[in-house]
């Protein structure tokens, strides 16, 4: 799952290993723009739940404190996938070398990191749900 060791000998680009490679210009550009469109997003995520949590914990009183604390460990746990969507948009970039010593195209999707982040959501808002209900106890 966590494979990097070694990464520069098993991941190429244009026959170079992935930490001597140079990009062409468009290949930047498509990488940069990866890198806005979805780390961007993330990390946006996490910084406005953390800005809620604030706000939450600042104004209201201490009957709210745990939906407040919710939102900011909602806001790790976002910053934790964004992350790994890092890690694993990294190596999206590169091809594979076997063990026959083929290189291989390889494409992975999001699919894994969109799964964590659902699994995420999911269990903060039915936390969220049994939080507000136990307000009115």
């Amino acid at each position: 799952m966590f494979e990097t060791r070694n990464a520069d000998i098993h991941y190429h680009l244009r026959l170079h290993r992935a930490r001597s490679v140079i990009l062409s210009p468009s290949e930047l550009v498509e990488i940069r723009a990866a890198q806005r469109t979805f780390e961007g997003a993330y990390i946006r995520t996490a910084l406005s739940q953390f800005s809620f949590a604030l706000v939450v914990l600042k104004i209201f009183t201490s009957e709210f404190y745990s939906i407040g604390a919710l939102f900011a460990v909602y806001g790790a746990g976002v910053l934790a996938v964004s992350g790994y969507r890092r890690m694993q948009g990294n190596r999206q970039f590169f091809s594979e070398v076997g063990d026959d010593g083929l290189s291989r195209k390889r494409f992975r999707t999001s699919g894994n990191v969109v799964v964590v982040l659902t699994a995420l959501s999911v269990a903060a808002y039915i936390t969220l749900l049994v939080l507000t209900l136990r307000l009115d106890d």
